[in-house]
């Protein structure tokens, strides 16, 4: 049986891509129409921006398909309806964007030509375009690796100082701990000495009043006869 909490964070986790996502195509159909004014080499930075942000919807499509799966059955129709749909809007969008990188002429300017013998300079020159777009995803996850880096030494720092301070309140405990000891040996040490003294009192007392008793028997004694 499933956990309604689990059911329940399904639900706005989906609904919090699904609100991504919106913002995410908004801004691809924004590029796909500033591609389509452009030519040239604005053209191809435009192009390589529209593709990173189309790689980004993916990503959340992807994220959308995984938390439906925890999404109430109740509920969970619409939410496939609502996926199928944007599927269908970002197959599109990706459509669109390949006819426009597809547009040679467009996209190299007046320096596109159909005469054969620049088929090989073209290429290369794309070549030379997808090595340098996987290059900026290299850097952009390189980046992105190098930030979680410095989260996690941050939290690292954050726990050794925690784990200082715990440690030196241990020391302080134990050092009162010891001294409390002290502080009991010594008056274990004050209330024997003080039994003993009592001790030695009461004996000498007893010898007191048997000496006592001895003389006075004595004296008695010593009148009769």
């Amino acid at each position: 049986m499933s956990n309604p909490l689990d059911t329940d964070a399904g639900s706005e986790l989906f609904a919090s891509y699904e609100a991504e996502l919106k913002l995410v195509q908004a801004d691809l159909n924004q590029k796909l129409d500033q591609i389509s004014e452009l030519s040239g080499e604005p053209r191809k930075s435009a192009t390589r921006l529209a593709e990173r942000t189309l790689d980004e919807a993916n990503e959340l499509l992807g994220q959308m398909r995984i938390e439906k799966q925890n999404i109430p059955s109740a509920t969970r129709s619409k939410a496939n309806q609502r996926f199928r749909n944007f599927e269908s809007d970002i197959d599109g969008q990706k459509r669109k964007l390949k006819t426009m990188s597809d547009d040679r002429k467009a996209l190299f300017g007046n320096r596109y030509t159909d005469n054969p013998d620049h088929d090989q300079q073209l290429e290369q020159r794309q070549q030379l375009l997808s090595g340098t777009e996987r290059l900026d995803r290299s850097s952009q996850r390189l980046r992105e690796s190098q930030r979680i880096a410095n989260e996690t030494e941050g939290i690292g720092r954050d726990t050794l100082a925690d784990l200082q301070v715990q440690r030196e309140t241990i020391q302080h405990t134990r050092m009162n701990m010891l001294e409390s000891e002290g502080y009991v040996d010594r008056s274990v040490k004050t209330l024997r000495g003080m039994a003993r003294r009592m001790a030695t009192n009461r004996i000498i007392t007893v010898a007191i009043i048997t000496v006592l008793v001895l003389l006075i028997i004595a004296v008695i004694y010593s009148k009769f006869h």
